[in-house]
């Protein structure tokens, strides 16, 4: 079984940085490796003809000196032993002269051979010790170039690239931002705002996540303008619906009109409140309070038939009201959507409000709670069970405190909401 790589290690590479830093220096290498080789090769054959050009002309003066009877040189030798034996073949076999580069004695020579009288082999020894140590010396030389040219290629590659990657992380950082909601967030990349520079890949990625941001932020401005001002203009129509409907006679009929009204009523503030939410406009009042206390009378006024267990309790810094309103939106949503029973758990800093129905739908605990969309799971599919902004209004009360509420569902079971506030400073 093959074994994966390390998490680092997989980390390490995938990033643009080093992969750029590895395609350049394994090309580096082998563009260094395949000259070096072409120069070596073509250096070595000039040295080694040079050679053979040398020792032919000696080996034809020794020829001429072996004819006439003169005494031969000291690295002249006729039928010498240690001729290699190819040579030896060549010469005595085609009686024709030749050339080989061989080692005597541990040491490099070039050897050149003709046949004389007798069937007998003159030889010319020479020494090829200097040109082998030329050849050692370029191939070092080539060798520490190579390295340097490596180096300072690699040098300047990833400046290069270290440019665009660190644009690319902050074009990635922005566009964090803007998932998470701050959409003045931009990137305003420098070569984006100089028209008449050309623009490479990276400055248009910017250029083209700017305008969406914009775009966007436009589009969110105009909903949440036209979400305040529709719930504030029906806010003195439903006010005068309201009185109308209370001089009606009591009955069944009245009874219904009364409470569509109230609902229209609750959902125009919800709308209001979402608005303000939306426009960061709120701010919280934060004074010290015991948390159990406050999330049972939070409990208590929803009316409903839910456990409180205080685990641990703990001193909070948040606002009282939007915690209220907070925990209220959270046991009327398990109260309507879920099944009992309803427990709220305080441990610490934390709330949690679990109900033990169906659980929270895919799409909540993918992209969080959406306005106007139904709560519905399990067995409560196609059903509108809701207009969705319970739930959405708690999310935004909870940011405005600097609070995390988290959506799961139990394994056995139900849907969990766990609101985590910011503890008490002196709190241990």
């Amino acid at each position: 079984m093959r074994s994966r790589p390390p998490r680092w290690l997989h980390a390490w590479t995938a990033t643009l940085y080093w992969k750029t830093a590895v395609f350049i220096t394994v090309m580096c290498c082998l563009l260094a490796a395949v000259l070096g080789i072409l120069v070596h090769v073509l250096v070595d054959g000039q040295t080694q003809d040079r050679a053979r050009h040398v020792a032919l002309a000696e080996l034809d003066r020794s020829t001429s000196a072996y004819v006439t009877g003169n005494p031969l040189g000291r690295d002249v030798a006729v039928d010498p032993p240690d001729l290699p034996a190819p040579l030896r073949k060549m010469t005595v076999q085609r009686q024709e002269r030749g050339t080989q580069l061989a080692t005597h004695r541990g040491l490099p020579v070039m050897w050149a051979a003709t046949p004389v009288t007798g069937g007998k082999v003159l030889a010319v020894r020479l020494d090829y010790g200097e040109q082998a140590a030329s050849l050692r010396g370029l191939d070092g030389a080539i060798i520490g170039s190579s390295a340097a040219a490596i180096g300072l290629t690699l040098a300047a590659g990833l400046i290069s690239v270290s440019r665009i990657t660190r644009r690319l992380h902050r074009t990635a950082r922005v566009a964090r931002r803007i998932s998470t909601g701050d959409l003045d967030a931009r990137v305003n990349d420098p070569r984006a705002r100089r028209p008449d520079r050309a623009q490479d890949e990276a400055a248009a990625v910017a250029t083209a996540l700017d305008a969406m941001a914009a775009s966007l932020q436009e589009r969110l401005n105009s909903e949440q303008r036209f979400t305040a001002d529709v719930s504030h203009e029906l806010r003195t129509p439903l006010a005068g619906l309201h009185a109308a409907a209370e001089l009606l006679p009591d009955g069944r009929p009245t009874d219904m009109v009364r409470d569509r009204v109230q609902a229209l009523r609750g959902l125009t503030e919800d709308l209001l409140e979402i608005s303000r939410l939306d426009a960061r406009v709120e701010s919280a009042d934060l004074d010290i309070h015991q948390l159990g206390p406050l999330a049972e009378r939070a409990v208590r006024a929803t009316g409903t038939a839910t456990e409180v267990r205080v685990v641990q309790d703990a001193q909070v810094q948040t606002d009282r009201r939007r915690l209220e309103r907070i925990l209220g939106n959270l046991v009327t949503n398990a109260h309507k959507h879920g099944r009992p029973p309803v427990v709220v758990t305080v441990e610490g800093s934390v709330i949690t409000v679990r109900d033990h129905g169906d659980g929270y739908p895919a799409y909540l605990l993918d992209q969080g709670p959406q306005r106007f969309r139904s709560q519905s799971g399990g067995s409560d599919v196609g059903r509108r069970t809701g207009h969705g902004l319970g739930l959405t209004i708690a999310t935004g009360q909870a940011h405005v405190l600097g609070a995390t509420l988290r959506f799961s569902n139990a394994a056995d079971g139900g849907a969990i909401a766990e609101l985590r506030l910011p503890a008490h400073p002196d709190q241990h």
